[in-house]
């Protein structure tokens, strides 16, 4: 039987990592996709909503708000604060229905403002998931254009920055993990700063869509409670004028392929920086890069000579994590039985920890490239170790001058397999087999003074490709 102890349950500590250890990492996201942020957006909605119609003169009774009533309906919004979520909670407790709590919730403050006998005209004509929808769209624009882009943008372009310092040091590549054709390590870098910049721009681009059209998409109580009035033309325009795209064709719910879209951008970010991490970790590991130690920091609980690349690490986890909720979001979210299912309810209130893993990855990875610095005298006697892979350049040369009808130049691949493959080749014994081949003079000396750093081809000018790009 275990020792009784003190319950953690009614603490202020969190479950989740995101709340808890990694909570200012990720405390940007919280304005946008928290679920009191969900809130607040739905208050924003209902009263973007009221006030629309009333501009519109939607209704028999219905006139353009005065100057102070806008106000004080929009203050409902930028006042809304802890209390109001707090009131929120009281309200749904005894209504057991999110959205039904913020229309009374709305209703309660309409009296102070004179509108007290337009109380019907809060959440008129809406099914819960117009209200929802919208407000769901809102913070997630938000939350990717203010907080997880930036930051994104920030950290591509920190590896473009490392790119163009290190565009001139010459590496020996590792194709399958064996000695290949030299490249530089600010071209190898860059690699990853461009097509990260990819998924950026297409992540820039996504369209937020929005709808506002009733229980099934028809427009049914609408046309019901005002037959002349142009519903699609008012939808649109409201939707519009929240700053989303309007959707013209749902069911109840807005069918949400825009988020699956712009969840499978975000994953494929997510995985080409995994790749950027499982690539800095191994550079690492045949020490191209040395970790800059942190003052006072424990790298290892028994062993104080390491300094383990934990940031790469704990990135790799993170964005591992993100992806699966993120590809689970997009699968689910674009089903829907029939005109309308809750599943979809329950998936999007994960929304905000599948970014915040990302955004949290994005962070470790930008600080443990902050703590890196090239091992310029490794990787150069890294290269130096590995003549044998200057045997591409002579078997193509050799293949360039038989097409001009140089003698003797039969076989190259095969007579260069024959002196490297399984074989260490020094510098002496390249130059000495280039010499006995018979090339023409131009070709001899080209090789002759090809050494495996300066064989990088145009590696440092494809650098420049970034910055045009990014």
């Amino acid at each position: 039987m275990s020792a009784s102890r003190v319950s953690l349950s009614e603490s202020t500590l969190a479950l989740g990592s995101l709340d808890g250890r990694y909570r200012s990492a990720v405390a940007g996201l919280i304005d946008h996709l928290s679920e009191a942020a969900l809130n607040r957006n739905r208050v924003h909605v209902e009263v973007e909503w009221f006030i629309y119609l009333c501009e519109n003169s939607v209704l028999p009774g219905l006139n353009p708000l005065t100057d102070e009533q806008k106000t004080g309906l929009r203050a409902i919004v930028t006042e809304f604060n802890t209390d109001s979520v707090a009131e929120l909670a009281e309200i749904e407790a005894v209504t057991v229905h999110d959205v039904k709590a913020v229309e009374y919730y709305i209703g309660r403050r309409l009296e102070a403002l004179g509108l007290e006998n337009l109380k019907a005209l809060v959440h008129f004509a809406c099914t819960s998931e117009d209200i929802n929808n919208l407000s769901y769209a809102l913070g997630i624009r938000d939350a990717i254009q203010d907080v997880w882009l930036p930051a994104a943008w920030d950290l591509v372009n920190q590896l473009s920055e490392m790119g163009e310092a290190d565009r001139k040091t010459p590496m020996l590549s590792r194709t399958h993990g064996q000695p290949a054709t030299p490249s530089t390590l600010g071209k190898e870098i860059a690699v990853f700063a461009y097509r990260l910049a990819r998924q950026l721009r297409r992540i820039q681009n996504t369209e937020y869509l929005g709808k506002i059209n009733g229980a099934t998409g028809t427009y049914a109580a609408h046309l019901a409670a005002a037959p002349a009035v142009d519903w699609q033309s008012i939808s649109r325009g409201f939707v519009e004028s929240l700053g989303l795209s309007w959707n013209p064709l749902t069911t109840q719910i807005e069918n949400h392929d825009w988020q699956a879209e712009l969840y499978s951008d975000i994953a494929r970010f997510n995985q080409i920086l995994h790749n950027l991490c499982t690539d800095i970790w191994s550079y690492i590991s045949i020490r191209f890069f040395q970790q800059i130690p942190v003052e006072g920091a424990t790298g290892s609980s028994t062993m104080p000579h390491k300094i383990n690349p934990i940031r790469f690490e704990n990135a790799e986890a993170n964005l591992e994590i993100s992806n699966g909720m993120l590809n689970t979001l997009a699968s689910t979210l674009v089903q829907s039985r029939w005109q309308r299912d809750l599943t979809d309810s329950s998936s999007q209130r994960n929304i905000g920890t599948a970014v915040g893993h990302s955004l949290l990855a994005i962070s470790n990875v930008s600080k443990g490239l902050e703590r890196l610095d090239t091992a310029v005298d490794v990787i150069a006697a890294d290269l130096d170790e590995n003549w044998e892979v200057l045997g591409e350049a002579v078997q193509t040369v050799m293949r360039a001058e038989a097409i001009a009808g140089v003698e003797g130049m039969d076989n190259p691949y095969e007579r260069l397999k024959d002196l490297t493959r399984g074989h260490r080749v020094d510098g002496e014994r390249m130059r000495e087999f280039v010499k006995g081949l018979g090339l023409s003079a131009d070709a001899e000396e080209r090789l002759l003074n090809l050494t495996p750093q300066t064989y990088t081809g145009i590696a440092d000018q494809l650098v420049d490709w970034v910055s045009q790009r990014s």
